[in-house]
């Protein structure tokens, strides 16, 4: 052996800052550790292996996976989920199409598979534990409590008037009954559409107006950070413009008051005078489970639609394989339920593995910049799933804020929302995990559920490099395009993220709104997912993603769609056009930047209007969505054609302004420098 493990990482610790010398010893150290232990049982990891012809690791079952797809996903379907009526066909999908169907046939419910079959061997097992705003002041909630909840409140829904197929607003912060809700609604075969409890009213009644939402769930007051959030006003403000809202339940989270109108309802005492038995609907395969709005490059939000059977295998059989998570393993999401990363891995995946979750409703720095660590080491959590914002934003504080807090509970550390640096990987890895926790950085979206490429599963001890989300999940085929729409079949090419065959966890349309979802994601490569990003594919194989290929931005691990932003700018009545582009941000990945011009004769001061468009963007889509940079031109880089050209204004953000490209179709190329000049006097700070 050229190495020993401590000459190893003596050397890595003394030469920790040197990026490139870093990323080599990672590679060394992979594979020393890859000699060490070649050889495991396929079948141990994945019984359902056992039946596989010819698979005897990790690449022939992943190959079995993609070329035999019918057969794999049917013998996991079967063993993983508990169904009511078995499927008799395992997919009908054509992707040309846009046709995704799996598990034809089948019936079965969601909570039943995340909270009654457990109660039958481990009814006293923790389900979640709820780490309040506040340290140390965690609640414990066991799967028969969180059975009982979801009954009860199930119970409430339906004596509301809520039947199968209906859609309920769940507008709460990560708490037992936000979870509990959104089980109760898979319980009645309603329909959950959760929304971030920081979105402002008008946002909210966007969505509640386009799933037509029967009814609102919410909580009186929101805590996050040590301030409160007034959650029950937003709601009021809301639905005065949605009529289709017949009821409000509204839960205490503080012991404050709310006023309370004609439709609202204290959903606690309603609670109580349930039963806390509720009958579950046994669902088709098919039917809707919840719709997730996310932004897209137009300026309406889409509603992307999850089934029951395929999104809840998929995210359960990764949770269990990405994270190596085992019976009796604290898994410690720190998302928000209302994104499909808490939906995933806080609340469907855990729970249908029958495992212990962790609900985060605090922020990376409250009450100190040791808070995730604190949390660590109190709830002795094994597996951490964070985002590279968060990351980033903790590196700046020093290691002395993780050094404090006993981390030995960790096994697997996780990133996700956006791609992760270099930098922050490796703190993040030698730091926060001491060099002995494998980090998965995971690629996924929305529409895909569930993650569909990480470094693990694999081989045992395979290599892990720094910033590469690497290898794909069981069943996934990656695809790179390039700008003709060619397939690239080469490594060490760069193109556009595909995926070349459907797989059960893939939202199944935008709600009511088909005809988008085949444009956006099937016309543009036909025959593929086409992802809207990009990615690099090494000369081994791995995959790197590069970033988003349309106008959709990823502001600290949220995707923002810039028409949106601009959409609300352009409400402003001195604002004659504007442009959004994303920068890059040391601390939240991507930043908004906006480029105004103003209307004839208008003679506010600058900083004023900078400070109403901030404002006015806050209060309408999010606060983390107001521009960093709003720059005042007197005209936008546009084609002859009147289209703007929004690649020159992104190459100027980021400081290339002397890589333009062609500019041959520009109507007026005054202009870019005029734009370059002002950018160059704002590069002060954000205002």
């Amino acid at each position: 052996m050229a190495m020993s493990f401590l000459a190893w990482r003596n050397t890595f610790v003394k030469h920790c800052f040197d990026r490139k010398l870093t990323t080599a010893l990672w590679r060394s150290f992979a594979k020393w550790k890859t000699t060490s232990s070649r050889n495991y049982n396929i079948a141990a990891c994945m019984p359902e292996a056992a039946a596989f012809l010819g698979v005897g690791d990790h690449s022939g079952l992943y190959d079995y996976s993609v070329n035999e797809g019918d057969r794999f996903w049917g013998a996991v379907g079967r063993q993983r989920l508990s169904w009511i009526t078995p499927f008799h066909t395992v997919q009908d999908c054509k992707l040309s199409e846009g046709k995704i169907r799996w598990f034809e046939g089948g019936q079965l419910n969601a909570s039943v598979n995340c909270l009654d079959r457990h109660i039958h061997t481990c009814p006293e097992r923790v389900a979640l534990i709820w780490e309040k705003d506040e340290p140390g002041t965690e609640v414990r909630v066991t799967y028969r409590q969180l059975l009982e909840l979801t009954c009860r409140l199930g119970n409430v829904l339906k004596r509301q008037g809520v039947r199968k197929g209906d859609r309920v607003t769940i507008y709460m912060p990560p708490c037992p009954l936000a979870v509990a809700a959104m089980l109760a609604c898979a319980r009645i075969g309603a329909v959950h559409t959760v929304v971030f409890a920081g979105f402002s009213s008008e946002a909210l009644a966007d969505r509640i107006r386009d799933a037509q939402s029967k009814l609102v769930i919410t909580a009186n007051q929101a805590l996050r950070g040590g301030r409160t959030i007034e959650l029950k006003k937003t709601v009021d403000q809301a639905v005065k413009d949605c009529p289709s809202v017949t009821r409000v339940l509204v839960a205490m989270r503080t012991e404050n008051q709310v006023q309370m109108a004609d439709k609202d309802i204290p959903l606690e005492e309603e609670m109580m005078k349930e039963d806390v038995t509720c009958d579950p609907v046994a669902m088709e395969s098919e039917d809707m489970l919840f719709l997730l709005y996310t932004s897209g490059s137009t300026g309406k939000p889409k509603g992307l639609v999850h089934t029951h059977a395929g999104y809840l295998l998929y995210t359960s059989l990764t949770h269990r394989y990405v994270f190596n998570y085992h019976d009796g393993d604290v898994f410690g999401c720190v998302a928000d339920i209302g994104w499909i990363t808490g939906h995933s891995y806080a609340v469907y995946g855990p729970l249908c593995n029958g495992g212990t979750t962790v609900l985060f409703e605090s922020t990376p720095v409250y009450p100190d910049p040791g808070r995730y660590w604190e949390t660590v080491e109190r709830l002795r959590i094994n597996q951490f799933y964070g985002a590279p914002t968060a990351i980033r934003l903790l590196l700046k504080y020093g290691d002395q804020w993780v050094k404090k807090y006993d981390r030995s509970s960790l096994k697997t550390l996780g990133s996700v929302g956006e791609p992760i640096n270099s930098e922050a990987w490796e703190w993040y890895s030698r730091v926060v995990g001491e060099g002995r926790c494998p980090l998965v950085d995971t690629w996924w979206q929305t529409e895909t559920g569930g993650i569909c490429i990480a470094p693990r599963p694999s081989d045992p001890d395979a290599e892990i490099i720094p910033a590469m989300v690497m290898r794909p999940f069981f069943g996934i085929q990656p695809a790179l395009m390039d700008d003709k729409g060619n397939r690239l079949s080469a490594n060490d090419v760069s193109g556009a993220l595909c995926i070349a065959q459907p797989w059960p966890g893939m939202a199944r349309t935008i709600y009511n709104d088909h005809k988008r979802y085949i444009e956006t994601y099937f016309q543009p490569y036909p025959g593929h997912f086409f992802t809207g990003d990009g990615a690099y594919r090494s000369k081994e194989g791995y995959y790197q993603i590069i970033g988003r290929l349309d106008d959709v931005l990823n502001v600290s691990g949220h995707r923002l769609g810039t028409a949106e932003i601009e959409e609300v700018v352009n409400q402003h009545r001195v604002v004659a056009e504007s442009a959004v582009v994303g920068y890059p941000h040391e601390i939240k990945g991507e930043g908004a930047y906006a480029f105004i011009v103003l209307k004839d004769g208008v003679d506010e001061p600058e900083e004023l209007i900078e400070k109403q468009l901030r404002d006015t963007v806050s209060l309408k889509i999010a606060k983390y969505a107001a521009p960093d940079y709003i720059q005042v031109v007197k005209r936008l880089p546009k084609t002859r054609s009147g289209k703007i050209m929004r690649r020159v204004l992104r190459k100027i953000v980021e400081g290339k302004g002397s890589q333009l490209g062609d500019l041959s179709t520009m109507d007026d190329q005054t202009a870019v420098q005029e734009i370059i000049d002002g950018h160059k006097r704002l590069r002060g700070t954000p205002r």
